[in-house]
């Protein structure tokens, strides 16, 4: 699935969770997604515990993720010595 069909599963409505991105259609925001992830959750159990994602919906969810990084600019923290 291409970058632009896969982030078009995801909403960011100011209605919907103050504006976080979500899987459209739910209330599952992308960082609750990504953070099940980084806590040891597999594909498979998502899918289960969740009736109506998709394998595509939470690989959008880490194309968003992605899409972010890259477009966000950086600065680098210097400390100055007293």
């Amino acid at each position: 699935m291409k970058e632009l069909q896969l982030l078009e599963r995801i909403a960011l409505n100011p209605k919907v969770l103050a504006g976080k991105p979500v899987i459209k259609g739910t209330r599952l925001s992308v960082e609750y997604i990504l953070g099940l992830f980084a806590q040891g959750a597999s594909t498979a159990e998502i899918l289960d515990e969740y009736e109506g994602l998709t394998a595509e919906d939470l690989q959008a969810c880490f194309m968003f993720a992605a899409t972010s990084l890259r477009e966000t600019e950086y600065l680098p923290l210097v400390l100055k010595a007293a």
